[in-house]
């Protein structure tokens, strides 16, 4: 028994044939679903990258408890489970993120891996002088990150498209598979970065989307609202398009192996993302600025277990990342851990049985959503504090670097989880957060009814089903009981219209600023103003407030507006931050 997973990142089902496409040019997923079962029910759990990865390797939900961050010493590893009981397990991967702090302990759970460089900005290649492009960039070069894609794009040029990270992932793939495709008991993780942004594609898949630009270079969106021209727009989707029928090809020639090696009698494939992305869809780029909406949260996943030898049908049943890890287990014949609250996916596989009612998704921080599959529940934080919230790690990294010494000042120890083997973990105060929900509110979508989620529900009875039933879910995942303060969520799950009610009326209430009082704030204001006030150390809030209030006398003013904010940030905001002040406010206007 083998078992292969090919995974993407930034994988939008809404782009793939199989699942309703009809412009895009893959014919290999939809070849790929004459030979599996497809899912159409598969939801994202954490959020994003490593996250999804944490969940991938541990099968239990990692954003109620921690961020982005490495595998904790108290994690059951799924690759490393596998090799301790004699399956051989390999990861091959251009997804750069894992030879950060943030990600450093999952590769070393494999029996070997293999790392592609150069994907994104990756700090692969020196370049110490000036750079020299051709056509004026959508981003500032003077960035760090931006500048090193730049110099990584010099050693795979678009026309050599064997140069590229994404097929030399696949062809380093493709080597394991015949090396040791008469070997039993192994696992391949094959992972490309590919279609994340930068959306950077060699000619040939470019070619295949013809279409009249003049304007600068762009296959990079930011993360926050539309601004682009309708001429952008079109050309960024076209980028994206490419770049997706290049992971089409490459996936076509695991299937041709797979065909060539006869493997589908006794070889699992598993195809998946960790999440969506949008690309305009809501007037919105990227992700994590913004609602889960379901072309970030829902999420495409092909499965061929050898056992059923089910291809070609679809399952409708409720399933997440989280599943991942005991299905592979099982497969190979091993005890899924007590820990891990994903299932196994064979009888599901096998005759579409259900393996839950609901599920939860989101990011640190975030909107909590819940979905029955018929239903998507936003529920957001009672308050622009977005508090209480802790991280609870004993690996104190952020994304590429360790936690500042300032950061764990005032940390404390805290009792074990369920789940983290009797060892107590760190509870650190999360401090600021620039993708705070509390502006959009709590929202409720009918997905079968409304899929692109263009109107919100008004529904009582549908909203206070789903606070059971996410008080359930978190209860089972001992959730920080801190989350349930912030969410305004009783523990037990049960509240009435009345109190359901009056509750909205507190939030709204909650996000009223209560400085220059009898002059009218618009909502897009308080929501910057929120925002700027998380920028300052508590101890300096009281002054910039004093400020702001003499500031808007002096020049006289009958409503607080966007405009305003903007103006005071230019005056009181000094000149090393302003610019990153200014990009990030437009962003925390937007209330949908």
């Amino acid at each position: 028994m083998r078992a292969i997973m090919v995974m993407f990142d930034t994988l939008n089902r809404h782009w793939l044939p199989p699942y309703g496409c009809d412009w895009i040019h893959a014919p290999n997923f939809q070849r790929l679903a004459e030979k599996t079962v497809v899912f159409d029910n598969c939801y994202v759990g954490s959020m994003p990258c490593m996250p999804a990865r944490r969940e991938l390797h541990t099968g239990r939900y990692n954003f109620l408890h921690r961020s982005w961050g490495p595998v904790e010493p108290f994690d059951d590893s799924m690759p490393e489970l596998l090799k301790k009981q004699g399956v051989y397990t390999h990861l091959v991967t251009d997804h750069q993120h894992y030879w950060e702090d943030g990600g450093a302990t999952y590769h070393t759970r494999y029996s070997s891996h293999e790392f592609i460089r150069g994907q994104e900005g990756d700090p692969w290649k020196g370049h110490v002088g000036e750079i020299e492009i051709e056509q004026q960039m959508a981003h500032d070069l003077q960035k760090p990150l931006f500048r090193q894609d730049q110099i990584n794009r010099e050693y795979f040029p678009r026309g050599r498209e064997e140069d590229f990270p994404q097929a030399q992932t696949f062809s380093r793939g493709m080597e394991f598979i015949r090396k040791n495709s008469q070997e039993d008991r192994w696992f391949l993780q094959l992972e490309t970065f590919d279609p994340h942004e930068p959306f950077y594609a060699p000619q040939k898949y470019r070619d295949l989307y013809p279409h009249e630009y003049n304007g600068r270079l762009f296959d990079w969106p930011p993360m926050g609202p539309v601004s682009e021209t309708p001429e952008e727009i079109a050309h960024i989707r076209y980028e994206y398009a490419a770049l997706l029928s290049m992971c089409d090809a490459h996936l076509g020639k695991v299937l041709d192996l797979m065909d060539e090696l006869d493997m589908w009698k006794d070889t699992m494939l598993i195809v998946n993302t960790d999440h969506g992305f949008l690309l305009g869809e809501h007037d919105y780029w990227a992700k994590n600025a913004q609602p889960w909406y379901n072309e970030i949260a829902h999420t495409p996943l092909f499965i061929w277990d050898p056992r059923s030898g089910k291809k070609a049908e679809r399952r409708s049943s409720l399933v997440q990342m989280i599943d991942m890890a005991p299905t592979l287990l099982d497969f190979f014949g091993l005890q899924v851990p007590k820990d891990m609250t994903g299932k196994p996916l064979r009888e599901t596989v096998l005759s579409d049985q259900p393996v839950r009612e609901a599920a939860l998704f989101g990011i640190h921080g975030g909107h909590v959503n819940c979905t029955d599959g018929r239903y998507v529940y936003m529920r957001g934080p009672m308050s622009p504090d977005n508090g209480p919230l802790y991280e609870y790690t004993l690996m104190p990294t952020h994304m590429k670097n360790m936690y500042l010494p300032n950061e764990l000042q005032n940390m404390e120890l805290q009792e074990p989880f369920s789940f983290t083997k009797n060892c107590q973990t760190l509870k650190v105060p999360v401090g600021f957060q620039w993708f705070n929900v509390y502006r959009f509110g709590t929202k409720l979508f009918d997905v079968v009814n409304d899929p692109k989620q263009q109107h919100e529900l008004d529904a009582p009875d549908v909203e206070l089903r789903f606070i059971r039933i996410m008080a359930e879910l978190m209860t089972a995942s001992d959730s920080p009981p801190e989350q349930f303060v912030r969410l305004g969520i009783p523990v037990d799950g049960i509240m009435d219209e009345s109190s359901l009610k009056q509750q909205k009326k507190e939030i709204l209430a909650n996000g009223k600023v209560h400085i220059l009082k009898g002059i009218e704030w618009t909502r897009e204001a308080q929501n910057q103003w929120h925002f700027l006030l998380s920028l300052i150390p508590a101890a300096h809030r009281e002054m910039i407030q004093q400020g702001f209030v003499q500031f808007a006398e002096n020049i006289g003013i009958s409503q607080v507006n966007s405009q305003l904010i903007s103006q005071f940030v230019d005056f009181a905001i000094p000149p090393e931050n302003r610019e990153m002040v200014k990009m990030i406010l437009p962003t925390v206007t937007r209330t949908d």
